[in-house]
């Protein structure tokens, strides 16, 4: 299924004064824990109770890992880690640096696979992935043709932008 996108203004202005418009990923729903166990254990022999409870050790885990000080890596998923984003502007003395001057986040980065020339072949997750123009096909409609653009393996979605605009 394609993934819907719409145009979104720019907040600011570039150096010409003008705001330009960007693709922006358009949520359509959520699919939660359940959700997935119960797809997963139609593809195993596990039961769905066995997914979700595989799954949400998983998480208590990788919790733990997180909040020792260590990065969690998935292979073919992706690399979890820790840090900080600055609340303030910083402290004169490194002595006073306190954690409550920040928000702890999770960082998520993923899985990736390296062409010879090091350019990135695949992302994981995003392998494969085809856009449709949110409100401009079968999405919404229901029937007819959906107008889709393949993007290609340097993450650019086709939309023109000369880049990934994200």
């Amino acid at each position: 299924m394609p993934i819907p996108y719409k145009a979104r203004k720019a907040i600011l202005a570039n150096k010409e004064g003008k705001k330009l418009y960007h693709p922006q990923v358009v949520i359509i729903g959520n699919c939660s824990l359940n959700d997935l166990a119960k797809e997963v254990a139609e593809l195993s022999s596990l039961s769905t109770g066995d997914v979700k409870n595989t799954v949400d050790n998983l998480i208590s885990v990788m919790t733990r890992h997180l909040q020792s000080g260590e990065s969690v890596t998935l292979d073919g998923l992706g690399n979890f880690t820790l840090s900080f984003k600055s609340r303030g502007n910083g402290v004169e003395n490194p002595d006073d640096v306190s954690p409550s001057d920040a928000r702890l986040r999770i960082n998520f980065r993923p899985a990736t696979t390296r062409n010879n020339d090091r350019t990135v072949a695949t992302r994981s997750l995003l392998t494969g992935s085809s856009f449709v123009r949110w409100g401009h096909s079968a999405l919404t409609s229901g029937s007819g043709s959906t107008e889709t653009e393949e993007p290609d393996n340097t993450g650019d979605s086709g939309s023109g932008t000369g880049g990934n605009p994200l």
